[in-house]
């Protein structure tokens, strides 16, 4: 079983990524606090399934990053809010460290009195930014940025809940950890609510 410890002393290592500052303190943290059924494993998924694909399952909470061998990285995260989830498929057309953040005008007309005051100028990346450490923007090839994320967040109690805006989300480490092993053009794989998945 691939452990939180694992993944930070040998995965984030071994890909020579060195958490530091702000950074490292929000791994730190949110390392402390995520529950065991939420910390990243090896799990075996069905046949079939090329290695090299993200694949998120609204009903188990879960994100998985799939391996040869019928394998994959299974992180815990947090998905859309009813009515704002969109099943699909995608591909990442752009990674971010410490990405900017503007809500989108949808957000701003649904929550005016959270998002209005950010309409402008935005948030600059940073700690307290609700895209988190890295984000992975997906796009089709019809729409091509569809404003859905793979981000971070600083708020690990969110992790198994439908809170966001449509978008996924693992704790800072986990999207530091995922983030390095995904190439841009990755097929990514939002399922339906509802539907069995890998």
């Amino acid at each position: 079983m691939l452990t939180r410890r694992h993944l930070l002393t040998t995965g984030l290592a071994g890909l020579g990524v060195v958490a530091s500052g702000a950074l490292a303190q929000t791994v730190s943290e949110a390392a402390q606090v995520l529950p065991p059924d939420f910390q990243p494993r090896v799990v075996p998924i069905q046949a079939g399934i090329p290695a090299g694909q993200i694949h998120v399952d609204p009903n188990r909470f879960a994100l998985y990053w799939t391996l040869p061998d019928q394998m994959a990285i299974r992180y815990a995260c947090g998905i859309g809010r009813p009515g704002l989830y969109e099943a699909g498929v995608y591909f990442v057309g752009a990674k971010k460290e410490w990405p900017d953040w503007k809500p989108t005008p949808d957000m701003v007309e649904r929550e005016p009195e959270l998002y209005e005051r950010y309409a402008e100028e935005g948030m600059p990346g940073g700690p307290d930014n609700p895209l988190g450490a890295r984000a992975l923007y997906l796009f089709t090839p019809d729409r091509g940025d569809t404003f859905l994320r793979i981000h971070g967040t600083n708020a690990p109690q969110t992790i198994g809940a439908a809170v966001s805006n449509g978008c996924a989300r693992l704790i800072n480490a986990d999207i530091v950890d995922l983030y390095e092993r995904v190439p841009t053009d990755t097929q990514v794989v939002l399922y339906p609510k509802g539907a069995t998945s890998i």
